[in-house]
């Protein structure tokens, strides 16, 4: 007799056959392994030198000023004694500081938004139909090549309390002779002036450059919908400008707080950091300057420039905030 047959399902499993072994990558010859690489690092390599550039000459002096603003140390002693935070609380203690601090903000001011708004004025006329066009942009851009130096004496010749050119014409027209040196605000105008004459054509084609990336079929649009000139320029043109606006407005603040050249070169005492016979001009920069290399307290001239760093960044943030708000609010008001 044979015996119970057995159901497959009670069969005992059989074994799977054993997966086959993934295949083996073939081996990079050298060649290939350079490429890998070359794509993988190349970018961080392009990059680098900026990097080192920046923590040679930008981070590493900014780090070691704040180091030395903690100590009382002088320029050309080796020894220093730790102070804490001493150097800060005796400048802001300091009324000369405070002075320099006055002056640098009524010379930005007086630079800075003159200088915006003739930037713009500017771009407009050179986008126009003219002749010669690049001759008119070359022109425009020439005092930013001229030797700050020469721009120095020459507009401290110019704006001379005795013998300068603003004089004579002003006392041809019947007006008073103004000292430009010896009046606080006279020679805020004088060097604010000086700066303007420099950086306004600079920063005029740079709003030029923004115009020309302007699409044509925006402008032709509002042509066809009956805006004038004037129109176009302010509902279209300028709004579409915001963000060269804000780039120029935070490169004009960083370079309007950090001025050094023009109110030394303006001071008629020769090798004078003073801003002045009363520091009337004298900026934080030439206040620094002066605690740094004259008085040779480098500690305290270190505290300076730390508080003139944090304020460049408060009023560019405020800078920032502001712009964005108010191409925020167009942005809204063009959705409407």
């Amino acid at each position: 007799m044979t015996g119970p047959v057995i159901a497959d399902t009670e069969r005992a499993p059989s074994r799977a056959a054993p997966a086959p072994p993934p295949p083996r990558r073939p081996r990079l010859t050298w060649r290939q392994r350079l490429s890998v690489a070359d794509v993988k690092w190349s970018p961080y390599l392009y990059i680098a030198p900026f990097f080192v550039l920046f923590g040679v000459v930008g981070l590493f002096p900014l780090l070691y000023t704040g180091y030395l603003s903690l100590f009382d140390r002088d320029l050309l002693d080796v020894d220093s004694t730790w102070v804490g935070l001493a150097n800060y609380g005796t400048l802001f203690a300091d009324a000369q500081f405070w002075n320099s601090l006055v002056n640098t903000i009524s010379i930005f001011l007086l630079s800075t938004v003159p200088q915006i708004v003739i930037a713009v004025l500017l771009a407009a006329l050179l986008n126009s139909r003219l002749r010669l066009p690049t001759a008119w942009r070359v022109g425009v851009l020439l005092p930013y090549v001229v030797s700050l130096v020469a721009v120095g004496i020459i507009f401290a010749n110019l704006f001379g309390p005795n013998y300068g050119l603003v004089n004579g014409i002003l006392e041809g027209l019947g007006f008073d002779r103004i000292d430009w040196q010896g009046n606080r605000f006279a020679s805020h105008v004088a060097i604010a002036t000086m700066v303007n004459w420099r950086w306004t054509g600079y920063n005029a084609l740079i709003v030029l450059a923004a115009m020309k990336a302007i699409p044509r079929d925006i402008t032709e649009a509002a042509l066809i919908d009956g805006a004038g000139a004037v129109r176009r320029f302010f509902s279209v043109t300028l709004p579409l400008l915001r963000p060269t606006l804000i780039f120029v407005v935070v490169t004009s603040t960083i370079g309007g707080l950090q001025i050094f050249t023009e109110p030394k070169l303006f001071d008629a005492m020769p090798g004078s950091n003073n801003g002045g016979s009363s520091n009337q001009f004298q900026t934080i920069t030439l206040y620094m300057y002066q605690t740094a290399f004259e008085t040779q307290h480098l500690g305290y001239a270190s505290a300076i420039a730390w508080v003139l760093f944090l304020l460049i960044i408060v009023i560019a943030v405020i800078n920032f905030l502001l712009t964005r708000r108010i191409a925020s609010a167009g942005v809204e008001e063009d959705a409407r």
